[in-house]
């Protein structure tokens, strides 16, 4: 949570907020231990489509965060309770390694690769298709941030007087998504066979 008096200006370098984005590495690690296989090829239509409307959706929103939402402005939508700032996050958690946007950006790679390999592995599971589309996608998403800016742009903030949410964006809320999809999963392993279809021969 932040204080009420922090605005966007405040939240620049991000050595306060938690990063999301370090969240793939966490998720494409755990994942082949938390349910089942389903047998077939994968479902890699949905699973690119997926990703690739998270990538689109995110990249678009922050483009027009930072033509009209200036450093340190705070845009009011639902009164107190939903604000845009524009958020420049350098670090990953709690603040650790600030300003190493670029060290994270390459290891993103190699997750990135770990997520496309699990889903072959993944079978026909509608299910996992998407939870690991939505994972690609955020992770790409923040990744293309810190290759172009040297930094994950946040934008939404969240809260109730005093007691906010860390400043939050679209690739964020896809990742955080797949990995609860994940976490339900290893706790209803029936999940992953939701909408699977016949084997492909």
């Amino acid at each position: 949570m932040t204080s009420d008096g922090m605005t966007g200006g405040d939240q620049l370098d991000g050595a306060e907020q938690v990063d999301p984005g370090i969240a793939p590495t966490v998720a494409a690690s755990v994942a082949p231990s938390v349910a089942p296989i389903a047998h077939g090829r994968a479902r890699w239509a949905l699973f690119f489509g997926v990703a690739a409307s998270v990538i689109v959706i995110d990249q678009l929103s922050k483009a027009w965060l930072l033509a009209n939402v200036s450093v340190g402005e705070v845009v009011h939508v639902v009164g107190d309770l939903v604000r845009l700032v524009q958020s420049q996050n350098s670090g990953a958690l709690f603040g650790l390694f600030r300003d190493q946007a670029i060290l994270f950006a390459l290891i993103s790679i190699g997750v990135l690769g770990l997520i496309v390999v699990y889903h072959g592995r993944s079978g026909r599971s509608l299910y996992l298709s998407i939870a690991l589309g939505l994972l690609l996608g955020g992770a790409i998403g923040n990744m293309i941030d810190r290759f172009r800016h040297g930094f994950v742009v946040d934008w939404v903030d969240v809260g109730l007087g005093s007691l906010r949410f860390w400043t939050f964006n679209v690739a964020d809320s896809a990742i955080t998504i797949a990995i609860l999809m994940l976490l339900a999963m290893a706790l209803f392993p029936s999940l992953v066979g939701a909408g699977r279809g016949e084997a492909d021969a």
